[in-house]
């Protein structure tokens, strides 16, 4: 069975970072393996949140792996919530990397325009450096601006697009992928850039009128699953997209309505049904 190791925080309820990505890869037929960096009570959209910062244990953890010669086949990251915490995920990736594992980065810091938060452009700088060390980014626009230092658009077309995916691939990946692009009316999707080959990668869906907390933490983790599998990047990100894009439904379909996250548990049935059918 191929290992994902995944490294971000556990948010104890709320549908996101870890709560998503152990489920959905796990029932994906890939061991997934945690390395928490924070611990908080909800996610950051509630009020009044607890946080326990885990980043002392960061090394200990690892330091044991490595005593027990624990491989990966597949590295994951998340949302990481300090300078420290970045520099701690490179020399991971340098111990526990190598040609047959995967370097998977979410650069999770900013969204509209705006940072989170917790971070300045410092931050967004060092989280630039990380990204060089991987195989694969996925961040959104207003992420890849602050990495890049490209002013952010919230109207743009297929030039910006390319300049911004040119910009990202000087980083360092070696594919470079922008989430949340719609390049016509009423679609969203992905366009990215395989550094190596000059091919684009390229997927729209339909655009649902909605917003939910942890959705992009849906999409990297079902893209990582895939991939592990042995899963083509066009059909890793075609089955993430879609099956993001299919939860956002089942959750809007809820009487409940739920505000917090996506009903992601009602859905990953038809998640292992697609992925079954592409790895027969």
């Amino acid at each position: 069975m191929k290992r994902v190791l995944t490294i971000q925080d556990i948010s104890c309820l709320g549908k996101c970072s870890v709560t998503v990505a152990l489920p959905i890869i796990s029932a994906m037929g890939v061991e997934t393996v945690i390395l928490p960096t924070a611990v908080l009570s909800t996610h950051t959209m509630f009020k009044d949140f607890t946080v326990k910062d885990l980043t002392d244990q960061l090394i200990p953890i690892t330091d044991h792996w490595k005593k027990e010669n624990v491989k990966f086949d597949a590295i994951y990251t998340g949302y990481l919530g300090s300078a420290e915490e970045i520099e701690i995920a490179k020399k991971i990736f340098d111990e526990f990397g190598g040609d047959d594992t995967l370097i998977f980065i979410d650069p999770v810091m900013a969204d509209n325009g705006k940072l989170y938060p917790a971070f300045d452009e410092s931050y967004a700088k060092l989280n630039a450096g990380l990204c060089g060390k991987a195989d694969i980014i996925v961040p959104n626009i207003t992420e890849a601006c602050f990495m890049t230092d490209t002013p952010y658009k919230e109207e743009y077309d297929e030039a910006y697009v390319l300049e911004l995916l040119d910009k990202l691939s000087k980083l360092g990946a070696k594919k470079v992928v922008l989430t949340g692009i719609g390049l016509s009316e009423g679609k969203t999707g992905v366009y990215g850039l395989d550094t190596e080959t000059g091919n684009k990668i390229i997927y729209q869906n339909d655009r649902i009128d909605a917003s939910f907390h942890g959705t992009g933490d849906i999409f990297a983790s079902v893209a990582v699953g895939a991939l592990t599998r042995g899963l083509d990047l066009d059909t890793a990100f075609k089955i993430a997209a879609d099956y993001t894009a299919d939860t956002i439904r089942a959750t809007l379909d809820n009487p409940a309505k739920p505000w917090y996250g996506v009903d992601f548990e009602t859905t990953i049935p038809e998640l292992v049904d697609t992925l079954r059918e592409y790895t027969k």
